[in-house]
C-alpha cells in the first residue's frame, strides 16, 4: 500500500472501533466479539506503529496506555469546581426551595433531579471536537492534568460528534467503578496473591493518579457526564444540555 491507502486504511479502522466502543459502552449493543476487536485493535496499532504520523487524537490505541507520568501538572480551572452540600431534613429542602424562589423573582422554574453517584469528580476540556485535558477536581480552584490516564477510560470521549454545539468546551462528571466490576476485579487480586482494594471509590480515585496509564487502563473504570461549560453556545435549560452530550456521545447522567 502506498501512503494514501495506509493512511486511508488506518482512518477506516479508527472509525470502525470508535463505533465498536460506543456500542459495546454506551449503548450497551456490541456487534463484534471480544476477540474480533482485539484483532481490529492490533492491526491499527501495527500500522500506528509504522506510519505514527498518522495517528489520529481519537485513535482507540490511545486507550490502551502504556505512558508512565511522574509528576502531574497543576491546571488552574476555569470555572471553579464546586462541591455539592448534603442534607438530611425537610426544613433545610424547604429553606432552599425558599431562597431558590426569591432569586427567580417570582418566575416559574422546574426542578430536575439526578442521581448522584459517589465518584470522583473530573474535567475534560475539548477544542475543535478533540479531548485536549482531563483534570481533578483538586481543591475546586486547581487540579492535576492527569490526561494520559484519562484517555484510557472507555466512556471518556477522545472527539466528539459532530454537531451544533461550542467550538471550545468543559463537560464535567464522575468517574466509577460498578460494584459489580470492582468485586471482579478485587477477586482477580486475591487469586495473584495482592491485596484486596478497600471500595470502589477509593480504587477510582487511587487508579486516577497512578503514573502507568496501562494500569490505569486495566481497571474497570467508567466516565459519566453531567455537566457542560463554554462561554457561549449552550442551551439555557440543563435538559438540553444534557441531551447535547448524548449527541456528542458521552455517557450521560438520566434525568428521573
Amino acid at each position: 500500500m502506498d501512503n494514501t491507502q495506509i493512511k486511508a486504511q488506518i482512518d477506516v479502522l479508527t472509525e470502525e472501533l470508535k463505533q465498536h466502543n460506543h456500542r459495546y459502552y454506551v449503548l450497551a449493543a456490541p456487534t463484534i466479539s471480544d476477540q474480533e476487536f482485539d484483532l481490529k485493535l492490533k492491526e491499527l496499532q501495527a500500522l500506528e506503529e509504522k506510519h505514527p504520523e498518522y495517528q489520529r487524537p481519537d485513535s482507540p490505541t490511545l486507550r490502551v496506555g502504556g505512558a508512565i507520568t511522574k509528576n502531574f501538572d497543576s491546571f488552574r480551572h476555569v470555572r471553579p469546581m464546586l462541591s455539592l452540600q448534603n442534607t438530611y431534613s425537610r426544613e433545610e429542602v424547604e429553606d432552599w426551595h425558599t431562597q431558590i424562589s426569591k432569586l427567580a423573582d417570582e418566575r416559574p422554574f422546574t426542578y430536575i433531579v439526578q442521581h448522584k453517584f459517589d465518584g470522583v469528580s473530573l474535567s475534560l476540556h475539548y477544542d475543535n471536537d478533540q479531548l485536549v485535558r482531563g483534570v481533578t477536581r483538586g481543591d475546586g480552584v486547581q487540579g492535576d492534568d492527569i490526561t494520559t490516564n484519562v484517555k484510557t477510560i472507555p466512556t471518556v470521549r477522545l472527539g466528539v460528534n459532530p454537531g451544533d454545539h461550542p467550538d471550545s468546551f468543559e463537560v464535567r462528571g464522575e468517574v466509577l467503578m460498578h460494584k459489580d466490576r470492582f468485586q471482579q476485579l478485587n477477586a482477580n487480586r486475591e487469586k495473584r496473591g495482592e491485596p484486596v482494594l478497600m471500595n470502589p471509590r477509593n480504587a477510582t480515585a487511587g487508579t486516577l493518579k497512578m503514573q502507568d496509564s496501562a494500569v490505569v487502563a486495566s481497571r474497570p473504570l467508567t466516565f459519566y457526564a453531567y455537566w457542560m461549560g463554554a462561554d457561549a453556545g449552550l442551551p439555557d435549560l440543563d435538559s438540553e444540555q444534557q441531551s447535547m452530550l448524548q449527541d456528542m456521545g458521552f455517557l450521560a447522567k438520566h434525568n428521573d
